[in-house]
């Protein structure tokens, strides 16, 4: 093999690991999760009939977990 080649292999490995987008999205859920966990007062939520009362941080990294779970099955699935 030529060294053109492996070099050529190995950028696109490395190309296809850090992209832009991964990055961003990266950088969003590192700001979700510092977001999630400076709000830790304790809020009354409504989920559909009961009212339930709990830290805030908790609503929102459920909330913040249910949408990745989301993200995943739509992008797994338009695969």
């Amino acid at each position: 093999m030529s060294p053109r080649g492996e070099s050529r292999s190995t950028q696109d490995r490395a190309g296809g690991l850090v992209t832009p987008g991964r990055i961003a999205v990266l950088v969003l859920a590192v700001l979700a999760l510092v977001f999630i966990f400076e709000n830790t007062r304790r809020v009354k939520i409504r989920l559909l009939i009961p009212e339930v009362t709990m830290p805030l941080y908790l609503a929102l990294l459920a909330v913040f977990v249910v949408g990745l779970c989301c993200g995943y099955f739509l992008r797994r699935r338009n695969r």
